[in-house]
């Protein structure tokens, strides 16, 4: 019983460093996080609360790890962390909240290469992504989706008249639905942030602290944004299921239509199978813009391909149009400009949805002579 009353005043004052409460130089605060993991480590097996705290300190360590840059030493340290997580979550819901937020820190560092400086996805395309993640990338992210899946299952098995619970299952889901974008799961990366969004509006109808609902505006402030950049991803036949499965927002109906629109889909099959009006589809055209990104390249005789200049690089915002009508004006302009290169040379082009990037994004793809 000394020993362990000596631990939990170590973890204090561990706690008081950390939080910045009390000062201490980094070779201080180092030696402090070790000999207070040495000591958790003996008590682990005996007692869940040392456990849980176990778990919470190892993960201290992993995050100093991976701020460091020692990415796989951070996930090493945070692997044994969960492990006595796991075994002391069963003994109280404090510590199952701890273990899930574990969880989803293991997520986040596993699936950092997958993801670009921004935090969006590098490949949101998954199989039809031209440069897809290595191997070993796509099992860490495979690996990260999973174990943000067991967090969401943990916080929806804590007791749901908590408010606590209820933001930490809405914010579970809104990893989760970071995971399955990087991999490539559009539609589903959609349906978990619509229900996250869900979640966080129901919090604040509750009328929670000021805090706390500055902390579900944030949230819901990131869940819109990462929706309309995902919508891009999404086939006809995607917006299709969303909407049957009471996943596409109203206010997201604008910019689902003008999806389907750019993708060529007619005016009447995206008013019948979005459910909506011819109508209300033509006004949604006319009002939502979205822009247009085109590049043209030719290819020189070194066999590489060089990006031209303005007009030839560049976008515009365009209202009821699609991409094919789109990327059909700059392939008859650049037909027929000075900047052409004479027949048998190669030139293609690409036209993108709001921005450049991967080629099979690309919503209009032309390349002529032998080279198509």
């Amino acid at each position: 019983m000394v020993q362990r009353e000596a631990v939990l005043r170590l973890d204090e004052q561990w706690a008081r460093v950390r939080s910045g409460a009390a000062h201490a130089e980094p070779a201080e605060r180092e030696r402090l996080l070790d000999e207070l993991i040495g000591a958790l480590r003996a008590l682990d097996d005996d007692d869940p609360r040392c456990g849980a705290l176990l778990g919470l300190r190892l993960a201290d360590r992993a995050a100093v790890r991976f701020a460091a840059g020692d990415r796989a030493g951070a996930l090493a340290t945070i692997e044994e962390g969960l492990r006595s997580s796991e075994r002391a979550a069963r003994h109280s819901p404090e510590f199952a909240r701890w273990y899930a937020r574990g969880l989803i820190n293991h997520g986040v560092w596993l699936a950092w290469p997958l993801s670009d400086a921004a935090r969006l996805p590098k490949h949101p395309l998954g199989p039809a992504a031209s440069e897809g993640p290595s191997v070993m990338e796509r099992a860490a992210g495979e690996r990260a989706r999973d174990l943000t899946r067991t967090a969401v299952e943990v916080w929806a098995g804590l007791d749901q008249r908590d408010p606590v619970n209820r933001r930490g299952l809405a914010q579970a889901k809104v990893f989760l639905g970071d995971r399955l974008a990087e991999l490539g799961s559009a539609e589903e990366a959609v349906a978990w942030a619509v229900d996250a969004e869900s979640d966080f509006r129901d919090l604040l109808l509750a009328g929670p602290a000021a805090e706390e609902s500055q902390e579900a505006e944030e949230a819901l402030d990131h869940i819109g944004r990462q929706l309309e950049l995902r919508l891009r991803y999404l086939a006809f036949d995607s917006l299709v299921s969303l909407r049957a499965r009471g996943l596409l927002p109203e206010r997201l109906l604008p910019r689902a239509v003008v999806a389907a629109h750019i993708q060529g889909v007619a005016e009447a099959e995206i008013a019948a199978r979005l459910h909506l009006g011819a109508e209300q589809v033509r006004t949604m055209l006319e009002v939502t813009p979205w822009r247009a990104v085109w590049r043209v390249e030719v290819r020189g005789p070194d066999g590489l391909w060089n990006v031209l200049g303005h007009p030839w690089h560049s976008g515009t915002e365009v209202r009821n149009r699609t991409a094919a009508e789109v990327g059909g004006e700059v392939l008859r302009a650049f037909a027929a400009s000075a900047d052409c290169p004479g027949a048998g040379a190669a030139w293609r082009i690409r036209l993108w949805w709001h921005e450049e990037g991967d080629p099979a994004g690309a919503r209009f793809r032309y390349v002529s002579g032998a080279e198509a």
